[in-house]
């Protein structure tokens, strides 16, 4: 870890696509309990990586990047993907639907669930980013 007090320290930069989602919820949740994030946030951590990634290959192309760091108090994780885009502005403020006919709970949920989520589109895709805080 640096002393820096605002530096990151990159833990894991994956690219992935729908095959690759089952075991990098396993990398994840190690990188989780490696970085000290507590049970039971350390699987709400990766049901939001989970939720966010799936999105990222039905509606971004297919694939995506996984960037998973620690910062000062925090464990963050950044995926991109390279699909038309979208803004905060998609993500329901109350629970979608639970039949599946409206869009948007994996991301209502990662909402829910986390400390600080951003959605930052870009020219080409969109990067998602949530953290929790890591005593």
């Amino acid at each position: 870890m640096s002393l820096h007090p605002s530096a990151e320290e990159v833990l894991l930069r994956r690219r992935f696509g729908a095959a690759d989602i089952p075991p990098l919820r396993v990398l994840v949740e190690s990188y989780a309990a490696f970085a000290g994030l507590p049970e039971p946030r350390r699987g709400d951590f990766v049901v939001a990586m989970d939720a966010v990634a799936v999105n990222a290959v039905q509606h971004g192309g297919g694939q995506g990047v996984l960037v998973l760091a620690r910062t000062p108090g925090e464990l963050e994780c950044r995926i991109s993907d390279r699909g038309p885009g979208f803004t905060e502005e998609v993500i329901p403020d109350l629970a979608p639907g639970l039949n599946g006919c409206c869009p948007g709970r994996g991301l209502w949920l990662t909402r829910l669930i986390t400390d600080r989520l951003t959605v930052v589109p870009g020219p080409a895709g969109t990067t998602v980013t949530f953290a929790m805080s890591v005593g």
